[in-house]
């Protein structure tokens, strides 16, 4: 067994001591990780793009079932998803469940530039690398097997991996569930990786809670330790991954149509028959990165109810009114992340407003999130009609303005920003010209400058994390889903988003005056107008599925 098998298998204990030793490690993990002015976190010398491991998993020898492809028919609009015009449930069948996996973790399109052909998928992913896995977990499901399924988004299918007990007489039940597979990550970005598989996981969760909109259904997190998903998808089966990356489990959610679902995760078959052989993604590793094999145990969710004490957010006024928006399959599965952004274009106020506004914790969108909101974006506007360039905040929980106000610096202004809507906690804290302090700031990356606004997410770090190792990578998740509403809500305006995993941490830290670990960055995300590269060529997701 390999040292990121033994921490993957080792359950982390809740001894004082040992919650102190895991907190720790996750802490350390995140300084040794940081990027500076003078040095990025440890990664690869060089990348060999010929040799990039194999962007899909696959279970050899378990069954596939082509699912298919439907979501081009669903007419409900972006605009109505949450609203009163929403969609009614939808029933669990064969169809609606390609629907839902087609929008949430299926491709969008294939990209050819010159010789080189790459995959677009319908959710985000740092560098395009999706460490993300995806399983169904279904009983009572119309047209599929009750069981454990493992979804293929490059041939749109299922492999079936294992059954589900019997019990009758309950209501249907679709889950699914997450992993990350952190190589995928790592072969290009080394230690820091394993920060950007959290955060795609919550981009993956976002996804998904918009996938399931468009056919009426809600999405709910399931409370389950580590061990207790791996187990139920098969992760811990030691010889299923023999010579293969392993997967890290992350979360199961309940999909909610109709009835509410018992609580809890379904239970195997006593015989369950776990079927399949993981393919080996990279033959030739030329780098290994222990340290995050170390973070991933570190920060194991180790109980059936890590959400104990949080609650979510109580529902928020609606958003300013939406224009006439596409059809929603049309803008999740037409969703970029922007690769250049014109640096003349101005963002209208009342767009930008709207897409402040659509960050509530409790906006429809966070719906699955049973956790108090941890995230506060500041922000660095550049153009933004009716509004100064500078810095601006943006808290997303009450008493959070007093709380920023004390850490940050003192000479911010903190002036409630004329015009936003009632409710919307806009401050601005200076007025300035900050595209090149920006830009250097995103690890000189002009995207971050050329954009209308770009966002700094700051997280409640160290005292979660010392309460509970697991929150680091909850905050990840509540990152990348925040993320992942900018980027469909971007879209429905008319310009497009991007994140940004790359930025010098600690001088952004002494940029804002934080001092100390309980107030960090965790990710940039950046809005405006996209310039399209003409030398790339778009080609169909699928075959029989229109562009």
């Amino acid at each position: 067994m390999t040292t990121a098998d033994a921490a993957l298998a080792a359950p982390p204990s809740a001894e004082p001591e040992a919650l102190a030793r895991r907190a720790a490690l996750a802490l350390a993990y995140h300084r040794r990780t940081k990027h500076g002015l003078k040095a990025y976190a440890a990664g690869p010398e060089t990348l060999d793009w010929d040799a990039q491991p194999d962007p899909f998993r696959t279970f050899d020898g378990a069954t596939a079932e082509a699912l298919p492809l439907v979501a081009h028919t669903i007419e409900a609009r972006f605009g109505d998803l949450f609203g009163p015009a929403a969609p009614p449930p939808a029933p669990f069948d064969r169809e609606t469940v390609a629907a839902l996996l087609e929008l949430s973790f299926g491709l969008a399109a294939w990209k050819r530039l010159g010789p080189d052909r790459w995959a677009v998928r319908a959710n985000p992913s740092s560098g395009n690398l999706h460490p993300t896995e995806a399983y169904v977990i279904a009983r009572g499901v119309a047209g599929l097997d009750d069981g454990v399924h493992h979804y293929v988004s490059r041939d749109h299918a299922l492999e079936r991996r294992a059954r589900l007990a019997p019990e009758p007489g309950t209501p249907a039940r679709l889950l699914v569930g997450l992993s990350s597979i952190q190589w995928r990550e790592a072969w290009k970005y080394g230690e820091r990786a394993f920060r950007y598989c959290q955060l795609d996981t919550g981009h993956a969760l976002g996804a998904l809670v918009f996938a399931a909109a468009t056919l009426g259904w809600r999405v709910k997190l399931v409370p389950a330790g580590a061990g207790d998903v791996a187990a139920l998808l098969g992760l811990d089966r030691v010889a299923d991954f023999s010579g293969a990356e392993r997967e890290d489990p992350e979360l199961v959610a309940e999909i909610i149509g109709v009835d509410d679902p018992p609580p809890g995760l379904p239970a195997l078959a006593a015989d369950p028959d776990f079927r399949g052989r993981a393919n080996v993604l990279d033959r030739h590793p030329l780098y290994r990165w222990p340290v995050i094999a170390e973070a991933s145990a570190a920060t194991a969710s180790e109980g059936a109810s890590p959400m104990a004490g949080e609650g979510a957010a109580p529902p928020a006024a609606p958003p300013p009114a939406a224009p006439d928006t596409a059809r929603a399959a049309a803008l999740i599965l037409g969703r970029r992340s922007a690769q250049r952004l014109d640096a003349r274009a101005m963002l209208p106020m009342p767009a930008f407003l709207r897409m402040l506004a659509a960050l509530d914790p409790g906006a429809p969108a966070f719906q699955a999130w049973d956790f108090t909101p941890r995230l506060h974006p500041v922000l660095f506007v550049h153009r933004v009609e009716g509004l100064a360039s500078g810095v601006y905040a943006l808290p997303r929980r009450r008493g959070m303005a007093e709380v920023l106000k004390a850490a940050l610096r003192p000479d911010f202004a903190w002036s409630p920003v004329p015009g936003a809507p009632e409710g919307l906690p806009l401050y601005r804290l200076a007025e300035a010209d900050a595209r090149g302090v920006t830009r250097t700031l995103s690890c000189h990356q002009a995207i971050a400058s050329d954009g209308a606004f770009t966002i700094a997410l700051l997280a409640e770090l160290a005292p979660l994390v010392a309460a509970d190792p697991w929150r680091y990578r909850q905050l990840h998740w509540e990152a990348g889903l925040i993320g992942q509403v900018l980027y469909l809500e971007a879209e429905a305006l008319g310009v497009r988003g991007t994140g940004i995993g790359c930025f010098f941490d600690d001088e952004v830290h002494r940029l804002l005056g934080i001092d100390g670990d309980a107030l960090q960055s965790l990710y940039h995300f950046t809005v405006g107008a996209p310039v399209a590269d003409p030398r790339i060529l778009t080609e169909p997701a699928y075959a029989g599925r229109p562009l």
